[in-house]
């Protein structure tokens, strides 16, 4: 898997949060703008997935939208609340799926990556080992000497980014904006309560590669 762009098109705010946690999972570079912008955004850019939020967009948008992607092989993933499906349909052209917009972030994952990514498997550079730990970046799972490890998403998402940067501290404020997002409202604390419970759920041994650089922050040692 390599690196891809998307244009999230919206009429509000909603659901900002939840693409900029999908582009840390997924590795997607995603640009936000309203429906009224995609003809310049699409110019001005190029992107390999175009998601759009139809909530109250009128279909004539829609339909413009879709009749302007199905010229090109740009996928198309939809964002429905369910009071729309009676009346959802989807075009032939372009390559095009649906997901409902209170489903977990990890079904608008798999869709993303089905369409981003048609048929590829894991490959070896989604799985990171290190010693008994082991992090798998595409199905986001964590296993300590084979056994899964339950974290939530966010304790997930925070050692993913330490595995993947290893050897380099970071400081609280940089954790927070790399892995909560710049927009996170939440104080540097959250940092050490997330890094204490990854160490605790991971058990000693996997944990002490989580290193407290004191006066810093945090450091994944190998």
């Amino acid at each position: 898997m390599h690196h891809k762009t998307a244009l999230y098109l919206s009429q509000t705010a909603d659901g900002h949060e939840r693409m900029r946690r999908l582009s840390s999972m997924l590795d997607v570079s995603v640009l936000l703008a309203g429906v009224s912008r995609f003809s310049q955004a699409t110019l001005e850019h190029d992107f390999d997935l175009i998601v759009l939020d139809v909530s109250g967009v009128t279909s004539s948008s829609v339909e413009h939208i879709e009749t302007e992607l199905a010229d090109n092989s740009i996928p198309l993933l939809l964002v429905v609340t369910e009071d729309l499906l009676p009346d959802l349909h989807l075009p032939m052209r372009p390559v095009c799926d649906f997901v409902l917009a209170g489903a977990p972030d990890d079904e608008y994952a798999i869709r993303i990556r089905h369409l981003l990514w048609p048929g590829e498997e894991t490959g070896d550079d989604d799985v990171v080992t290190v010693d008994e730990l082991t992090v798998n970046l595409a199905t986001y799972q964590v296993r300590v000497n084979n056994e899964p490890i339950d974290l939530t998403f966010m304790e997930y998402s925070l050692l993913a980014f330490m595995v993947t940067h290893p050897g380099r501290a970071y400081s609280r404020e940089t954790l927070l904006r790399r892995v909560w997002g710049f927009d996170y409202c939440g104080g540097s604390r959250t940092v050490d309560v997330h890094v204490r419970r990854i160490r605790a759920k991971l058990g000693p041994q996997a944990a002490s590669h989580v290193e407290t650089v004191r006066g810093v922050g945090y450091l994944f040692r190998l």
